[in-house]
């Protein structure tokens, strides 16, 4: 007679979540590393972000001929900075975001275990520990950390990504001309655009509004406001969600007549016609 044992994930208990994410988002795709980071070929380490160095130098250089590329003109180097820094910090956040959304798994990502190659839209993680429910089938794996609740999960993905963009917002903070509160601001954007992006890609968009106001309710240090969604009601009496950022992308110093939908500049009638529009 064998004993019946749960059920538990096959892959890595992140892995299905980072498939899901290229399939309904093909621009970047997640890969798991063990032994050895890829190296080379455009691939930088997050924890060479964080140190401001040569490896910054260089990453903000694509940055600063992509916009002059695509503009027809140079931006401050402030404005470069904050490009950059954006083109890492969404796919970073998704890193934890998703699994969260999709399985409730929180990976702790330190700075040296990952790798970003933006050109090609890819990231490589190496994943020691997660965060988990007790009635997960993955409670049992080697690095799982169990919490009490969903509460208690929430709070485990807050820390995550602090932990991880904490140090990587150090490391711009002198080219950005930008306070501790400033890129705190960002990086709650970052977290809240993000994961809503990719809910509704995944078609669960209003789940992604839900589970993003519980997650950033507004008080939850060091991130800065709160989710901040709302709705608008458009001409046919349809609900429109929208939010008003926290930070300032800084796009307006290129076009200053095209803001952000999102932007607290964008007035809600402007807004529900863009809306509208894209619907």
């Amino acid at each position: 007679m064998t004993s019946a044992v749960a059920a538990v994930p096959a892959l890595h208990p992140v892995e299905d979540a980072y498939a899901r994410l290229t399939e309904v988002f093909p621009a970047l795709r997640v890969s798991l590393w063990d032994a050895a980071p890829p190296s080379g070929d455009g691939w930088v380490g997050a924890a060479g972000l964080a140190a401001g160095g040569a490896v910054l130098d260089s990453f903000l250089s694509w940055d600063d001929a992509q916009i002059l590329r695509d503009y027809g003109q140079r931006a401050r180097p402030d404005v470069v900075a904050s490009f950059a820094l954006h083109r890492y910090a969404w796919p970073a956040c998704l890193l934890i975001t998703v699994p969260w959304f999709l399985h409730r798994r929180v990976p702790r990502l330190p700075l040296e275990d990952v790798r970003f190659q933006r050109a090609m839209g890819r990231m490589a993680v190496r994943v020691g520990s997660f965060g988990c429910l007790p009635d997960d089938p993955a409670a049992g794996l080697p690095g799982a950390r169990v919490v009490a609740d969903e509460a208690a999960l929430r709070a485990e993905v807050r820390a995550a990504v602090a932990e991880h963009l904490g140090p990587v917002l150090d490391g711009f903070r002198p080219r950005m001309r930008r306070g501790p509160r400033a890129l705190w601001g960002m990086a709650s954007d970052e977290i809240v655009e993000g994961l809503w992006y990719v809910g509704h890609l995944l078609g669960e968009e209003r789940r992604a509004v839900a589970e993003l106001a519980r997650l950033l309710p507004g008080g939850s240090a060091p991130y800065v406001g709160s989710a901040a969604f709302r709705e608008l009601t458009g001409p046919d009496g349809q609900a429109l969600p929208t939010r008003d950022r926290a930070s300032c992308c800084m796009f307006y110093t290129l076009r200053p007549e095209d803001t952000c939908v999102t932007c607290p500049r964008t007035g809600d009638a402007d807004r529900i016609k863009r809306l509208t529009a894209t619907a």
